[in-house]
């Protein structure tokens, strides 16, 4: 038998709905879920079965949304398939998702991480809000051609390769104008297909800041513990085992690009060839086909 890997999904996999059937049919999940409500100060649970979308897609609600609701995915395949749980010896997620899969690792306990991610998403609006932002997924070029467009399209402006999700699919971040300048020249040239994503604005740059700042102050008080499983960091798809080397990547991951394909890679270089999704959304296992069309990837549905 292969090796097991978790994946656990980041913004823009939110949807309506989300969580609902767990939370109706398994206690643990409910239990998480009542949790949240009573630690965030309002119903989550309402705004992720009910909607709207709108505001379920905000920063300041989708991230704690994804994180709880991708923990409750997580309780039912602990329930249904609890040898998966056991044999599962690595994990990552894509950006807000690398929390859950700490959460899972046991580098932090569910209530602190939430707590974190909760201001994660405060900060990462505050900044967005401060500068008008975006991001822009290219799809069909590779990293140095995507590359070359941001050099000749960012001017003074910030204008960069923030995710690195899988061969054929980067998403650059940037000041709203230099975003639109940039998807409105490479549709035009016919280069690349470019969709914006709907998102409040050019994370992991350093737009961001000062949402770094505010993010060390919470993650000071929070405790670290050092993980029972190997963890892959969104900035440099390594696996860290110290808590405060956790720390402060946690800090850099927000204004750092995302290396999901490099992390990706390492798995199957170590021999990983077993995969589940587990939260909202089929991403991650769509990244992972266009990787390795070969390898197994599973979705936990919610």
């Amino acid at each position: 038998m292969g090796k097991t890997a978790f994946l656990f999904p980041g913004q823009g996999a939110q949807f309506v709905g989300m969580g609902k059937n767990l939370y109706e049919q398994l206690p643990a999940a409910r239990k998480l879920y009542d949790q949240a409500n009573e630690i965030l100060g309002y119903s989550l649970t309402d705004i992720c079965f009910q909607g709207p979308i709108e505001q379920l897609s905000s920063t300041v609600i989708s991230q704690p949304a994804l994180f709880v609701t991708s923990l409750a995915a997580l309780e039912s395949l602990k329930a249904t398939r609890p040898e998966v749980v056991e044999r599962c010896s690595a994990t990552a997620g894509l950006s807000l998702g690398e929390y859950t899969a700490l959460v899972f690792a046991g580098v932090m306990d569910f209530q602190e991480a939430l707590l974190v991610v909760q201001q994660r998403g405060l900060a990462m609006q505050e900044a967005s809000d401060a500068t008008p932002s975006g991001m822009v997924s290219i799809l069909g070029l590779e990293e140095a051609e995507v590359e070359k467009w941001c050099e000749e399209y960012r001017g003074d402006e910030t204008l960069q390769i923030a995710n690195y999700l899988c061969p054929g699919n980067i998403v650059v971040s940037g000041t709203q104008a230099e975003c639109e300048r940039l998807a409105k020249e490479m549709m035009e040239k016919n280069v690349a297909r470019v969709v914006p994503l709907a998102v409040a604005g050019a994370f992991h740059t350093p737009l961001m800041r000062p949402a770094d700042a505010r993010l060390a102050e919470v993650l000071a008080k929070v405790t670290l513990k050092p993980p029972r499983i190997p963890v892959l960091s969104n900035v440099d798809a390594q696996a860290h085992s110290e808590p405060e080397t956790i720390r402060s990547i946690l800090i850099q991951q927000v204004l750092s690009p995302v290396e999901w394909e490099k992390s990706m890679r390492r798995f199957l270089a170590e021999g990983y060839d077993d995969f589940y999704e587990i939260g909202p959304g089929r991403v991650l296992r769509g990244l992972m086909k266009r990787i390795d069309r070969k390898i197994s990837c599973q979705n936990i549905e919610t």
